[in-house]
Formats: C-alpha cells, structure tokens, sequence
C-alpha cells in the first residue's frame, strides 16, 4: 500500500513537471529550432544520468548489447515523434489548439494498453475516464470554441497528433520491459539512440542555434532549463518508477492531470486568463484521479483483507 501511494506522488509530480512541455516550447522558439529544442535539453539529461546509468550497468553485467535494439525501436517509433514531431506542431498550431489535441494522450495510451498489454478497463477507471472528459472539456471550453482547422494548422494539428500517438507507444512498451531494466537505463539508452537520430538534422538545418549560445535570452534560458531539468530528466525519471508498479492504463488516466496543471503554468508564464469554467475542469480532473487513485486502494484492500481472513480456515490435508 505504502508502495503504492509513492507510485501515485511520482505519477503526480511527473504529470506537473510535463504540463510545462508546451509553455516551455513557446518560451524558446524565437531563438531556438524545434530539433535543437529536443537536442539541447537531451543532451544534458543524458549527461546527467551517466554516473548512475555507470553504476546500474556495473551492477548488472548480463546486459547484451542485442538488447539495446528495443530501445532503437523506442527512440524512432516513441520519443521521435513524442518531442520532434510534437516541437514541430506546436510552433506550427496554437498553444491552445495543442492542448486540446494533447487531450487524446490518456484515450491513445488506454487503448495501446488493452491490446499490446491485455490490460481492462473496469467500472472504476471507466468513471474516472468519464470525470476526467467532463473536467477537460470545460477546461478548454472556450478554445474548443475557437478551434483552427484550416490549412494553415492542419499539418502542425497532425504532427501533435503524431506526437501523442508516439507517447502513448513509448509508454505502453516501456511497461512491457520495466521489469528488466531499471529507470536511469530505459531513459538513458532511449536518449542515446534519439541523439543518434537528432544529431545530423542538428548540424545540417540548426548548426547556427549551437553557436549563438552567447545571444540567448533570459527567457529562452528560463525554457530550455525547465525542459531540461524537469521535462527530460526529473519527470521520467519519476514516470518509470510509478510504471513499475501501477499499470498502464493507470498511468495513462493520470495523463489528464496534465490539462489540470497547464492552466496555472499558462497563467504565469504565458499570461493567460483563468476562466470560472477552466477552474471548475481542473477540480474535476483532480475528483478523477482521486476516484481511479483512492477507491482502487480501498478495494485492493478489501481483497488482501478478505484473502487474510480466509488464510486460518485452510487445511492441510
């Protein structure tokens, strides 16, 4: 039980830490590129993590390096899309039209888990599911209203749904092989092979964003400190350890914490207006994960206490 609520703290501190992806890339893109937006901050990260990633592999010398080809598949099918493609479509849409589209993040992940994880939706996560859609529906209400179709956002609108499609990939499959690694290694080799992938479209489109470090504005240092430490590092970080104990589909309602913790974060950096109908979203997103968090303790309880109850009237025969 004690496990398990320090899985949900994570999962809650790591959603907080995400909610800041999207203000973050705004806060940069005046001086810095979409591919140099993922590189810069990566690269630090994976810096790091190096002396703890050291000490895992020490630790553990049955790793074989034919086993780093899942973390290739990783890097290009999940992280690639999840923060090129999603850079790329939020300086190309709008900040609220982001959002939203980001809104399908928890429904892709469910679903992924269902069919590559065989996990079930039972009563109680379906309400939580239904609290949660009530909550970010009147959180974003009034963008929804406004919501741009036309051409000029219909490829950055598709590349931000590419990008929650590869999140929910990569979530999904890092539950199926967080058994077998420990958090600093699914992180690190996944960012190892996505700065593979970066590097030549870092030197060939962006090679001047590397070398005007100097010109860099305070607000565009504010971004790509918050996207380094908090985004890349501390969240997933925070991210694995909750996979391994709670399943995907867990985590994946959680995700709608996300719009919860955007509205304040758009409010101080972004200077937004907080309407009475946003605010009433966010609790109901809170009451959702509260209702898939709190009842499932109760009623893993009742389970383990009925077992314990049974246990004395058992015969060895």
């Amino acid at each position: 039980m004690k496990r398990s609520v320090i899985s949900w703290g994570a999962l809650f501190a790591c959603n907080l830490m995400w909610s800041l992806q999207f203000t973050c890339i705004k806060l940069v893109q005046d001086q810095v590129g979409a591919f140099s937006t993922v590189f810069i901050p990566m690269t630090l990260a994976a810096i790091f993590m190096l002396p703890f990633v050291y000490k895992d592999v020490k630790a553990n010398k049955n790793r074989k390096l034919s086993d780093l080809k899942i973390f290739a598949l990783l890097a290009l099918a999940g992280q690639f899309p999840a923060q090129v493609l999603m850079t790329f479509g939020t300086q190309q849409s709008t900040a609220s039209t982001t959002s939203i589209i980001n809104l399908t993040l928890p429904v892709v992940s469910a679903l992924l888990a269902v069919v590559l994880l065989k996990e079930k939706m039972n009563p109680l996560r379906w309400l939580s599911f239904a609290i949660a859609i009530v909550g970010v529906t009147l959180c974003s209400m009034k963008d929804m209203l406004g919501f741009n179709l036309s051409m000029q956002y219909t490829i950055g609108n598709l590349l931000i749904f590419a990008g929650v499609l590869g999140s929910g990939f990569y979530n999904t499959m890092c539950k199926k092989i967080a058994s077998g690694y420990t958090e600093m290694e699914m992180l690190f080799y996944t960012y190892i092979f996505m700065l593979i992938l970066l590097f030549p479209f870092v030197y060939h489109y962006e090679r001047n964003v590397l070398n005007g470090f100097a010109s860099f504005t305070e607000r565009t240092w504010i971004g790509l400190i918050l996207l380094t430490v908090f985004h890349n590092f501390l969240s997933m970080i925070l991210f694995f350890k909750a996979l391994k104990k709670l399943e995907a589909i867990q985590v994946a309602l959680s995700n709608f914490l996300i719009a919860f913790f955007g509205l304040p974060i758009a409010v101080i950096f972004l200077h937004e207006k907080l309407s009475w109908l946003s605010v009433a979203g966010g609790l109901l997103v809170l009451i959702s994960t509260i209702v898939i968090t709190v009842w499932e303790y109760k009623k893993k309880a009742v389970n383990v206490s009925n077992v314990i109850k049974v246990i004395p009237d058992l015969k060895i025969e």
